[in-house]
């Protein structure tokens, strides 16, 4: 069972927060929009109770695995890559790559399109054991394409075109698009990303669980936790506090004006997972003027850079802690300089103590200062409360969107800029 939990508390109780009235004028309209939820079932809502994402997913990581390989590539950009990279932040060791008993092989993502980061990896990628997956659901994004070609080419030269063939994996529409068209033509992999489900929406598709299950992981624990989570919105409908969250939110942003939202997560493994969201937030609902700026923060390295803002600046923050009750590792802080004040009184404490104590002394700073927050509690970083956390920020973000009254699942705003550039590169 996922251990997740929401607590909103200190967006009413804090001085300037929200009033009673706010929310239960919004009720009405927050029921209609997960009523409306349920009973379209997008895609993304049917993802967990699937199993066959997973069962390829994971059929095919162990292929890799199996075959010896010594490197994944990842190519991917936004949606095909926040998702991933933050399952793999959150549930690796740190450095991964490095360690001599790791699952699988070391893995790379390639997401920017950036000479010096490609580069890096084809510096430390063994050609003859690495495989390559390419994820873009129509085949035509320019940055994915562009490292693609290049993985491609630096493949075919070392391997030749059988074996580069041999090792690519295609994650795409499984029917159209110049992706499949490819995969078509030189027999490539392919793993479907459905056609219901948008890239800020598919960590759950295998575009998240193929990387996730190549490195080792639980796709089935993942997918269990997000069935967890769709489940008790099902049963709860608009009580269900990733439901209550969304008109928390809202209301933040249009009744007082609080319209920059800040995950701050007080652990370096959550990192991405914030970075996955301020994507998720910021694309799904930024349109005809609406939508509030979501912003990424660490605690506490955040809490020497950032919280004086927080704290001191303008009031149009909102500051989401995500806290992780029980880290899995832990450091005892030995006894030292016990005559230096500054100093002495850490010994006989633990660093995950300290972490977890500046996590609660921060909330409750904002707190008395009058500076709205909220909490997402995990009882721990596994598998299962990471696919709760997915599903129930993506159900928030579509409700929210219907609060908002735009389409949460389309982004007019970013393809302007796609067709300068095509333009001037000769499309």
């Amino acid at each position: 069972m996922a251990d997740v939990t929401f607590d909103f508390t200190n967006l009413i109780e804090v001085e300037g927060g929200l009033e009673q009235r706010d929310i239960s004028e919004t009720r009405p309209r927050l029921e209609e929009a997960a009523k409306r939820l349920l009973g379209d079932s997008p895609g993304f809502m049917r993802l967990p109770k699937t199993s066959e994402y997973a069962e390829a997913s994971a059929a095919l990581a162990e292929e890799i695995r199996a075959s010896g390989a010594t490197d994944f590539i990842h190519i991917g950009i936004g949606g095909s890559a926040l998702g991933p990279m933050a399952v793999h932040k959150a549930l690796r060791h740190p450095y991964y790559n490095l360690i001599s008993e790791r699952p699988g092989p070391r893995m790379h993502f390639a997401e920017n399109v950036d000479p010096t980061t490609l580069s890096a990896i084809l510096d430390v990628s063994e050609p003859g054991g690495t495989w390559v997956n390419v994820v873009t659901k129509s085949g035509s994004t320019a940055e994915t394409m562009a490292n693609f070609l290049v993985v491609r080419g630096r493949l075919a030269e070392a391997l030749g075109d059988f074996g580069y063939q041999e090792r690519t994996i295609a994650t795409t529409d499984p029917e159209e698009g110049f992706l499949k068209q490819i995969a078509d033509r030189e027999d490539l992999k392919v793993l479907p990303v459905p056609k219901d489900v948008g890239g800020r929406f598919s960590v759950l598709t295998p575009v998240g669980l193929l990387p996730a299950a190549v490195s080792g992981l639980d796709v089935d624990a993942m997918l269990a936790g997000a069935r967890q989570c769709v489940e008790e919105v099902e049963e709860r409908g608009a009580e269900h506090p990733a439901i209550v969250g969304a008109a928390m939110h809202y209301l933040m942003d249009t009744a007082r004006g609080r319209n920059v939202r800040v995950m701050m997560a007080y652990s370096d493994a959550l990192e991405r997972l914030a970075a996955w969201f301020v994507q998720l937030w910021a694309e799904s609902l930024g349109k005809d003027g609406k939508g509030s700026t979501p912003h990424g923060a660490v605690g506490t390295t955040d809490q020497h850079s950032q919280v004086q803002l927080y704290m001191e600046g303008p009031h149009d923050k909102v500051v989401e802690i995500i806290e992780v009750e029980n880290h899995g590792r832990d450091l005892e802080i030995p006894k030292a300089y016990s005559d230096l004040e500054g100093v002495g009184y850490l010994g006989g404490h633990s660093i995950a103590e300290l972490l977890n104590v500046e996590c609660d002394a921060t909330r409750e700073a904002l707190t008395e200062a009058g500076r709205p927050n909220s909490t997402i509690k995990l009882g721990e970083i596994n598998e299962e409360n990471l696919g709760y956390v997915f599903q129930a920020l993506e159900i928030q973000t579509a409700i929210s969107g219907s609060l908002y009254g735009v389409d949460a699942f389309d982004q007019p705003g970013v393809e302007a800029g796609k067709e300068i550039t095509y333009k001037r590169m000769g499309r």
